[in-house]
């Protein structure tokens, strides 16, 4: 059932864009003069990359971190340590300092200093971000570095996507409005039928489509399901109502979310494992797994392009 340490945590699965042939965004080795924090990091810095390049297309480690006052000061200081090293991954040899937070107004905020033999950032980050996945890295690195236009939009979107996870002093939250019926998806309907079928209607949640989207545009992302551990809560993106998109591919996506009703939520070396590998081997056991991962991937501009 669901881990009672993970409350505030969102898992989600992102489909994400692959990366043009021309990009070149790997590891950059990090000079052993700068600390011996960020020397120690250099060292790991290919592993970070090819770990986060493995993600591929899926990028399922897009989750929301829990709220940084539901964390133990060691824990949040290994998030922090862990987020930097994944950013730094994609950096020239510089000095980064991470530092995350739980302000509800300030998402990202980004102190350059260039007067020293290497850039220093300091760098204050929403928790939202320390479970980031690697689209999202790479794009806190591109501004942190560069001030870049368009992975401030990347960001953007990630935070408005995540804006569940702020935390909202002195009020109440008021429970999301729940729109189960789409244009062509029925989520209810789904979401019944398969907690019949898969779990003997074991499964205890709310369902929701997300927000309605404005012009249509090409994204480098979606996140196209979560589950709210704490309000046990599944939003599915309103791209996948659309109609080319099957309704076997739709029932991934909310079977997807349900199992992280099933599975406990794993720490490894200080880093939440959403997928383990007796949840993947759970979600194979879908009857049209096969048949819907190939269609994800025939149809990946389609789906991003919304």
């Amino acid at each position: 059932m669901s881990n009672q340490n993970s409350k505030g945590v969102v898992a989600g699965r992102m489909v994400t864009a692959l990366a043009p042939r021309g990009d070149r965004s790997v590891a950059t080795p990090v000079s052993p003069q700068v600390s011996p924090q960020v020397s120690a990091d250099a060292a790991v810095a290919a592993q970070v990359a090819e770990e986060e390049a493995a993600q591929g297309v899926r990028g399922d480690e897009g989750a929301s971190a829990a709220r940084t006052q539901r964390i133990s000061k060691q824990d949040l200081a290994a998030a922090e340590q862990q987020l930097a090293r994944r950013i730094r991954a994609h950096l020239s040899p510089c000095i980064l300092s991470i530092k995350l937070t739980d302000n509800r107004y300030t998402m990202i905020s980004v102190r350059r200093d260039r007067q020293g033999q290497q850039p220093h950032f300091k760098v204050r980050l929403h928790a939202m971000f320390a479970m980031a996945d690697p689209s999202i890295t790479r794009a806190l690195a591109r501004y942190i570095a560069h001030n870049d236009r368009e992975a401030s939009s990347v960001l953007g979107e990630y935070i408005e996507a995540n804006q569940h996870s702020v935390r909202a002093r002195g009020r109440r939250i008021p429970s999301p409005r729940l729109v189960m019926h789409g244009k062509v998806h029925n989520l209810k309907e789904i979401y019944d039928d398969l907690n019949q079928r898969y779990f003997a209607g074991g499964i205890d949640a709310r369902i929701t489509w997300g927000p309605r989207m404005g012009k249509p545009r090409r994204r480098n992302s979606i996140k196209m399901g979560s589950y709210s551990v704490e309000d046990r809560l599944i939003r599915i993106h309103r791209s996948l109502d659309r109609a080319f998109v099957p309704r076997f591919f739709v029932e991934w996506i909310v079977f997807h979310e349900m199992l992280h009703q099933v599975h406990e939520i794993k720490v490894v070396n200080g880093r939440r494992q959403f997928h383990t590998k007796a949840f993947l081997r759970d979600e194979a056991k879908f009857e049209h797994y096969a048949k819907a991962r190939q269609w994800e991937q025939e149809h990946l501009d389609a789906l991003l392009t919304c």
